[in-house]
């Protein structure tokens, strides 16, 4: 099958839903699909390697980037769907909204939806494609996110048409990761017992929460790994008294196992309002790509109880706790510093919920139901 991908933004880029949409053309370019990726802009003039060392990729596909008019992102759908027609596509995968309404007029489309439509048109382009007649999928990231849908833009969840399926992971990159000890050996970090964190430092994503929990368990070390450069600046600026905890900044996402292999257990301390890169509340209906890395690396994952991340988490593959009070956070921690065999248990029911969040899992659901 030709599936092309049209990119909701810039490829290369450091947001999540670059990285995401890159993990699915090579998920289905993996499946053995003929994939083109369209991007807006002009080409980077990188080359595959550059961009798979970026991405954390191991399969080539072929990816296209439209310079040109943009208007707000409606020009560069408008040309995107053009490029389909005429390449001769069987399907269209896309988080663009309007790139969505337009494909479904013409093409089998498939829209994959992370939050409620956004803005003044949101709404109108999400019942474009709805009411599309090749309006082909709608995959929700999070069953939350499908029923609220559901309910205010009064369809029925009908299996064949709305897809739930949560975020995935490359399996083979957490294959035969080092233990913690010689992980952080390699990476020149201190031999002690260490809680990460990798991603972005938003607001919402719970490193101010890290920073306390920090200071009441002087003993632990903490590392946090990623961010824009003003976010690594103010958080480092918040840590200034605190020796425990290290910001090494940006890695590239090739590199994010050795960094999450080097610690013994991973944080996922989100709040109740968590902000996306465009800024907005994603709190309700996140499904994070850093929850099925952290369940992959087989280390206890320490996640904030909230609904929707309770989806895929529970007591047995992970430790559910407040997302307000680092008091429990830090008990925790230093129970598990304490119990090897608890942490083993954690790991391998991590491991195991994983196994059925694959990326190519993902896209094989995406194309046949």
């Amino acid at each position: 099958m030709k599936i092309c991908l049209i990119a909701p933004s810039a490829i290369p880029a450091r947001t999540a839903n670059s990285i995401q949409t890159m993990k699915m053309a090579q998920a289905f370019a993996g499946l053995g699909h003929d994939v083109r990726l369209l991007a807006p802009g002009a080409a980077p003039g990188l080359k595959w390697e550059e961009l798979a060392r970026h991405y954390g990729l191991t399969t080539a596909f072929e990816i296209a980037w439209l310079d040109g008019p943009r208007w707000r992102g409606y020009g560069y759908a408008a040309t995107a769907v053009r490029h389909a027609r005429r390449w001769g596509a069987h399907m269209v995968f896309t988080r663009q909204p309007q790139a969505a309404a337009l494909a479904a007029r013409r093409l089998p489309t498939v829209l994959e939806m992370h939050d409620r439509p956004q803005g003044a048109l949101g709404p109108l382009l999400f019942a474009l494609f709805m009411r599309g007649r090749y309006a082909d999928r709608l995959v929700c990231i999070s069953q939350a996110l499908a029923q609220d849908l559901s309910r205010a833009f009064n369809f029925p969840l009908e299996p064949g048409f709305t897809l739930i399926a949560p975020d995935g992971v490359d399996l083979a990159r957490y294959a035969d990761l080092p233990g913690p000890e010689t992980a952080r050996a390699k990476l020149d970090l201190p031999q002690t017992f260490t809680a990460g964190y990798t991603g972005h430092l938003y607001d919402g994503r719970g490193a101010e929460l890290i920073l306390e929990v920090a200071q009441r368990a002087p003993e632990i070390n903490f590392l946090l790994v990623g961010g824009e450069p003003a976010d690594v600046s103010r958080v480092r600026a918040l840590a200034a008294n605190l020796p425990n905890v290290r910001l090494p900044g940006f890695v590239p996402n090739a590199e994010l196992p050795r960094y999450q292999a080097a610690c013994d257990v991973l944080l996922m301390p989100y709040q109740k309002r968590v902000a996306a890169s465009s800024g907005g509340d994603i709190g309700r209906y996140l499904s994070p790509m850093k929850m099925f890395e952290y369940l992959a690396c087989e280390r206890p994952v320490l996640a904030s109880a909230l609904p929707v991340l309770q989806e895929v988490l529970n007591e047995t593959n992970a430790v559910l706790l407040p997302p307000e009070d680092p008091q429990p956070w830090a008990d925790t921690l230093r129970m598990l510093a304490k119990d090897p065999a608890r942490r083993a248990a954690l790991g391998a029911a991590g491991r195991a919920t994983a196994e059925q969040h694959t990326w190519e899992a993902r896209a094989r659901q995406v194309v046949e139901g």
